[in-house]
């Protein structure tokens, strides 16, 4: 057996294994990070080419207490493109879909916030966004939202920085920041699924931002089976009961294919 045929036997069983194991469960969570989106050309943060080693990100605390870093930061916003904003799912997050409507998995909780998980198809009370949504924005003290179309158009005209309506308070994108704390009832939402679960698919994520990388090891931990789909090794890998590294897109589709024959 050459190199190249022994090779695509390993991605056949492997293929076959994650197969197999999403038949056999019944209420499987899948997390996800930047991996699967960068397949959508939205690049990561913490890559070797991620966007955080190109600017250092604003804290939390600094935008509350500066108008000028809030300047700053919805200078970045508008400044950037608009690549998040106008990408399309890929076969990854389309694949996720499949299983959502095929009702094996029950919760999609997300690192990401590009918003892709929702425009795939599956539905708003399946998503569990960790670090918020960077699609529209929110007052930081009543949570009134605003379409950032709105804001970026009178921003780009007199550079006026966004106040609420209501309050008065200050607008933000809805993402969760350096130094900002995580939103309370999205983690409860993530612990509750993580603890009811009997998979635990990891996608596209580096397991090292916590407590969001916490939920896969609170899996294991409960009896679930864990997997781990990400191009890179992680510091979970040794605890998984299957680790796959490759592409996301084209390795969730054919395992999808193959549960239709395993049926």
């Amino acid at each position: 057996m050459n190199q190249e045929t022994a090779e695509q036997k390993t991605v056949d069983q492997e293929i076959r294994d994650l197969s197999e194991m999403i038949r056999s469960s019944a209420r499987i969570v899948v997390f996800t990070g930047a991996g699967i989106s960068t397949e959508s050309g939205i690049p990561d943060f913490r890559g070797p080419d991620g966007i955080w080693k190109k600017m250092t990100p604003i804290d939390f605390n600094d935008f509350v207490r500066s108008e000028e870093i809030r300047r700053e930061s919805w200078t970045r916003k508008f400044s950037g493109g608009a690549s998040m904003a106008e990408a399309d799912p890929n076969s990854g997050h389309i694949a996720i879909n499949e299983l959502v409507q095929a009702g094996k998995i029950s919760h999609v909780i997300t690192q990401n916030v590009d918003g892709l998980h929702k425009k795939s198809g599956v539905p708003d009370d399946k998503i569990i966004e960790l670090h918020g949504n960077a699609n529209y924005a929110t007052c930081l003290d009543c949570h009134q939202r605003y379409e950032l179309s709105d804001i970026q158009q009178t921003f780009l005209a007199d550079g006026t920085i966004p106040y609420c309506d209501s309050c008065q308070g200050i607008v933000k994108t809805a993402t969760v920041s350096f130094g900002q704390p995580m939103p309370v009832a999205e983690m409860k939402r993530a612990e509750e699924a993580t603890f009811s679960c009997d998979m635990f698919i990891v996608i596209g994520s580096s397991l090292v931002v916590y407590p969001a990388a916490g939920f896969p090891g609170m899996a294991k931990q409960n009896g679930a089976k864990l997997v781990i789909l990400n191009n890179e090794p992680t510091d979970l890998d040794s605890i998984a009961d299957l680790v796959i590294h490759r592409q996301i897109g084209v390795t969730l589709s054919a395992a999808n294919a193959n549960l239709h024959v395993l049926h």
